[in-house]
């Protein structure tokens, strides 16, 4: 097909300051990119910030953020979240549901009808729709819009979702779809026979650099650390983080401390306390030094389909320590040399002693890791892979 020149990307979610998901960010970062390289791009999403209530705190309408036109639509104010709940709890425990309910789940879902009216009507306006995540009402939707004409970023888990066979007909019927990294094409191989379909295209990391000493000394911290930056949820693992630190801690007598970046709440043994140094949100720079200070990043997610922040740990040449059973953060790990992987805490116990005793281990691992960024996640080449996409190479 000829240039995408006019593009919409859907998402329900905008990362206006970059304090949004991974997924927001991502699709907002391609957008970008998009619009950078001269074409036509509207960024469609909804009036909320959160992704708990869906409540719709945005005023509507248009307005301009950098090089982007992005609108705000309103979540449908009828949607029955008892009825998506219960299903939702039915589809985690992987019990059957009908065609019919399926569709009820991502009927109920966060969905917006102005949104959807908007893009009807402008189907034939756009060269190409861009919509995801995959599991949210709104993408979902917009995917069926203009399916000929539509690329999906799924961020796919393994996860019951994607199981569903409404899920398996969305990623048949689009045009194209943009993965984040080789293993999650794979998973969508594996479950919806797509004999290739698709391009890996990811998200260009900038690279900020940063000095391993300047967080400790302007905190005064004289005591090793790890790192974890992000939501702070059971699906990110950070209550494995928690139990195996304080574990750790508690059976080596060993102090090492613990520095979150993000936002949600958790719950640590008060014995671990003492340990955490919570800054909530930081600017970019301050995260890359905490990241860069750190004896190692520790990403225990179970969920991811990119890892965002740990390209951004790796960029800032920290070591990582991943959970194994996060199939893509163990393949990132694997690929690049950049870190060790714990399948259970006397894994986790053995490789945290091996950071902390052996500083050319981390510097090896750091290092690779780095090099791995810059060599396949540097914007050029993501660049490259995304105007491939957008241009008819993703099919």
């Amino acid at each position: 097909m000829p240039r995408a020149n006019r593009i919409a990307f859907v998402c329900p979610r905008f990362a206006e300051h970059g304090t949004v998901g991974g997924a927001e960010t991502l699709l907002k970062a391609l957008a970008e990119r998009a619009a950078a390289d001269g074409r036509q791009v509207d960024f469609l999403t909804t009036c909320a910030t959160n992704h708990f209530t869906w409540e719709n705190t945005v005023p509507p309408g248009t307005r301009t953020f950098g090089g982007l036109n992005v609108t705000f639509f309103p979540v449908d104010a009828d949607r029955n979240v008892a009825a998506f709940l219960n299903l939702q709890d039915a589809i985690d425990k992987r019990r059957a549901l009908s065609r019919s309910d399926e569709e009820a789940w991502i009927g109920h879902s966060v969905n917006s009808r102005a949104l959807m009216a908007h893009l009807r009507e402008n189907r034939d306006h756009y060269d190409r729709i861009i919509t995801g995540p995959y599991l949210f009402g709104v993408a979902y939707h917009a995917a069926l819009v203009a399916p000929e004409k539509t690329l999906l970023v799924p961020c796919l888990h393994d996860e019951p979702f994607a199981y569903l066979s409404i899920m398996r007909d969305v990623f048949h019927r689009v045009g194209g779809i943009l993965f984040n990294i080789e293993a999650e094409q794979q998973l969508a191989d594996r479950l919806y026979d797509l004999n290739g379909k698709g391009a890996v295209v990811g998200m260009g990391i900038e690279d900020r650099g940063a000095d391993p000493r300047a967080f400790a000394r302007r905190r005064g911290l004289d005591r090793p650390y790890v790192a974890y930056c992000g939501r702070r949820e059971p699906l990110k693992g950070t209550p494995i983080l928690l139990d195996y630190l304080h574990a750790f801690r508690s059976r080596t007598g060993r102090d090492v401390g613990l520095v979150l970046t993000g936002s949600g709440a958790y719950e640590a043994p008060e014995a671990l306390l003492p340990a955490v140094l919570d800054l909530g949100f930081v600017d970019e720079q301050e995260k890359r030094e905490v990241m860069a200070g750190a004896t190692c990043f520790i990403h225990p997610s179970l969920m991811e389909s990119f890892g965002i922040v740990l390209l951004e740990a790796w960029l800032a040449g920290a070591p990582a320590l991943v959970h194994a059973k996060g199939v893509v953060l163990r393949e990132q790990c694997r690929r690049s040399g950049g870190g060790l992987w714990f399948r259970h805490y006397p894994d986790f116990e053995e490789a945290l002693i091996r950071l902390l005793d052996d500083p050319a281990l981390r510097q090896r691992l750091g290092d690779a890791g780095r090099r791995y960024v810059l060599d396949v996640y540097a914007w050029p080449a993501v660049e490259r892979r995304l105007f491939a996409a957008l241009d008819g190479g993703a099919e």
